[in-house]
């Protein structure tokens, strides 16, 4: 289906490449206006939030209880309440408040104080401007001293902000970059058929081209996954940067929509390295990701569906996609990418493997998002199922798999033509047990229902 899609998609390659960024751009503004519809009934500059402060506010002072006393709050809760205190002095509909700097609101110990805080919360929404502005500065004069421990989110946000391309690598999610720039250089070496003709010149140019724009289509994919699950994201993964506020929703999408139209443009620009091994993993890569992320499919909502998506695109389509286009553009062997499947033993057992991987990457992942997905309707299995079952299912699996390619590999190395080839193979079937035992002996201390520990484990 790919093979024939990509040779459709190439023969009207330009229209192809205008209609899909056009329709990503849309699906894209569909999301920013339903996120903004979502957002506006609870926007600090919104008169239901303003209510509601006021009346948390004036009953906390009356109550002569901490404003956020819960041990369990996040620290960012307090940076949240000082926004939306700091739009309702602004706009002259609160008093100021002096917050510490563990996020709560000292006690107040007078009572005729207290009465006369609650009065002048309560009546300054009548006032007009200027005696709104009288009135904070005879309370910011009250107490010279509570100043210095009163923090303006406003100021500190744009001090604490990191410089632009930090904020970039973050937007890229590292690890996902590191393990492309990776994968792909292996598949040309298991595709060459010796390893002097892996560091010809012609090998290096086509590996380069071909990590290029893989690596923008893996900033697309991970990039349009965070913009689409922002919400979702300030509950699982509040350190991403879009979550966090270092990175504006509108600058991330100018980001991935660059990154895409230029991983498109090169898969078909090249008159050799454009090989259709390549425009199959870019465009497959391509289609799939969107859909796992945007409207109307969005099929991360469906676990079956999600892990089809991954399982395709780490197990296929990269794999076999990137072993074409190695065979044809570096080592002069023409094989398309079913040839490739079909009739390449090392080419269908790396498949296999990634496949199987890809399995225990759709499913693990989702083992500490649980709480975020619930919140979200996201169906994964890890909602339906449970923590504890899928983390020691998948841990399972991931051992036997070792296992299993670490025996064969042994095998193979008693079969070898000579010691050297024998002594490699023999080298890499440990290290798949090595590999096996390892991810058994680091599972031992995990708490499934501990998202933590279950991210880093998986990490």
């Amino acid at each position: 289906f790919l093979c024939t899609l990509t040779k459709f998609t190439c023969s009207t390659m330009g229209k192809m490449i205008s209609f899909s960024s056009a329709l990503t751009f849309l699906l894209l503004c569909y999301q920013e206006r339903e996120s903004s519809l979502t957002l506006a009934f609870s926007h600090p500059s919104s008169l239901t939030s303003k209510r509601i402060l006021g009346t948390a506010t004036t009953a906390t002072a009356s109550t002569n209880t901490p404003l956020r006393s819960q041990p369990t709050r996040k620290k960012h809760d307090s940076r949240l309440w000082n926004e939306f205190r700091s739009n309702d002095v602004m706009e002259g509909k609160a008093s100021p408040m002096i917050v510490n700097g563990d996020g709560h609101s000292p006690k107040i110990s007078d009572g005729k104080k207290t009465d006369e805080t609650a009065a002048s919360q309560a009546d300054s929404s009548s006032m007009d401007p200027s005696q709104t502005s009288s009135l904070l500065a005879q309370e910011s004069s009250v107490s010279p001293d509570s100043n210095k421990d009163f923090i303006d989110p406003t100021n500190n946000a744009k001090s604490n902000k990191p410089p632009f391309p930090i904020v970039l690598w973050r937007f890229t999610r590292p690890h996902t970059l590191i393990g492309s720039a990776i994968a792909i250089p292996s598949i040309f070496l298991l595709a060459s058929p010796t390893y002097s003709s892996f560091f010809t010149l012609s090998s290096l140019q086509s590996l380069a081209y071909a990590v290029f724009p893989s690596l923008l289509m893996n900033l697309y994919i991970t990039g349009l996954n965070q913009i689409t699950d922002v919400e979702i994201d300030k509950i699982n993964k509040p350190e991403l940067v879009i979550a966090k506020g270092d990175l504006g929703k509108g600058t991330a999408i100018g980001i991935v929509l660059v990154a895409l139209l230029a991983s498109l443009i090169m898969s078909v620009t090249h008159p050799l390295y454009s090989t259709a091994g390549l425009q199959v993993a870019l465009w497959g890569s391509f289609l799939l990701g969107t859909m796992y992320s945007l409207p109307p499919f969005r099929m991360k909502r469906h676990p079956l569906l999600a892990a089809f998506c991954i399982v395709a695109v780490r197990g296929t389509i990269i794999n076999a996609g990137f072993y074409s286009h190695a065979l044809s553009s570096a080592f002069g062997k023409s094989m398309g990418v079913m040839n490739c499947l079909k009739n390449d033993w090392k080419c269908s057992l790396s498949s296999l493997f990634f496949g199987v991987f890809g399995i225990v990457i759709a499913l693990m992942k989702d083992v500490p998002d649980a709480h975020g997905d619930r919140i979200f309707n996201i169906k994964s299995f890890t909602v339906r199922v449970g923590q504890t079952k899928v983390f020691r299912t998948m841990k399972n699996l991931l051992t036997i798999l070792f296992g299993v390619f670490g025996a064969a590999l042994m095998q193979w190395a008693f079969m070898a033509p000579n010691l050297f080839v024998g002594a490699r193979r023999g080298l890499v079937g440990c290290l798949c047990w090595l590999a096996g035992w390892s991810t058994r002996k680091e599972a031992k201390g995990v708490d499934a229902e501990d998202s933590v520990e279950v991210y880093d484990y998986y990490m």
